[in-house]
């Protein structure tokens, strides 16, 4: 399983996945999700990938082809975010149609999603949610979020702490803490953890970490939060029984 996260700014733009392929109890294995394919001084692309393996190694490898040869068409020839989301969807269904009959054959589920966040210059930052069949969605300052992946875990403190003016640092952290509590409920998400943050209009990446297991920052904001969750849980008041309880015969039961 997967959780990836981008998160969108007024100041820029967050980037965010762990690296967890396979789970269970004799069997772990782990590939890279969140990958840069910038064009410094120009663009900023940042792309993270969910679901079948075969499928999105797949469409980054006809990705990357198309850089390489100098195609017409490619991550730093199209001239909007728009476009280049919908050049990955027509990847993605490439790969898909070429091995749909042998994987519908034996029943494996072939499906894939894409985060696409970034910049190019004479446009806003935008983030965009490619989904299997090609087509998308884009992030707003309404909904300044977008998730793929395992995303229920991760999802309660970013409803409640991030909104479009939530400074770029903040989310950050907003995104690891994320990851964690998905990590925590979910053995299927796990490290290392790849996070980039992008500052608007500078068109190149200068924040990017890599945190393997066992890094003492991730093991510190874990048990910061944990403690900070379980102080705010003491100070809830007890239930009010008094007032609301209910009596056999009430017409409420």
């Amino acid at each position: 399983m997967t959780y990836c996260l981008g998160i969108l700014t007024r100041t820029g733009l967050v980037m965010a996945a762990d690296s967890r392929t396979n789970a269970g109890v004799d069997y772990v294995s782990t590939h890279q999700k969140l990958f840069d394919f910038s064009n410094p001084g120009d663009r900023v692309i940042l792309l993270c990938t969910s679901g079948n393996l075969s499928t999105t190694q797949g469409t980054l490898t006809l990705l990357r082809q198309d850089l390489t040869s100098g195609a017409d068409t490619n991550l730093h020839t199209l001239s909007s975010m728009y476009e280049i989301a919908r050049y990955i969807g027509s990847k993605s269904r490439q790969v898909q149609e070429q091995d749909r009959p042998w994987l519908e054959q034996d029943r494996i589920d072939f499906a894939c999603s894409f985060l696409l966040g970034g910049q190019i210059k004479g446009e806003e930052p935008a983030l965009y949610l490619i989904y299997s069949q090609g087509n998308c969605i884009q992030a707003s300052k309404d909904t300044p979020f977008l998730q793929i992946g395992e995303t229920k875990y991760g999802k309660p403190i970013l409803d409640r702490i991030l909104d479009f003016d939530t400074p770029l640092e903040d989310a950050a952290k907003c995104a690891l803490l994320s990851i964690d509590s998905t990590m925590k409920s979910n053995i299927s998400v796990g490290p290392p953890i790849n996070l980039v943050m992008y500052e608007i209009d500078t068109y190149k990446i200068r924040y990017e970490l890599r945190l393997k297991i066992g890094a003492p920052y991730l093991q510190k904001i874990r048990n910061m939060w944990e403690v900070s969750i379980k102080e705010a849980f003491d100070r809830m008041p007890n239930v009010d029984w008094e007032n609301y309880m209910q009596v056999p015969g009430d017409p409420a039961l």
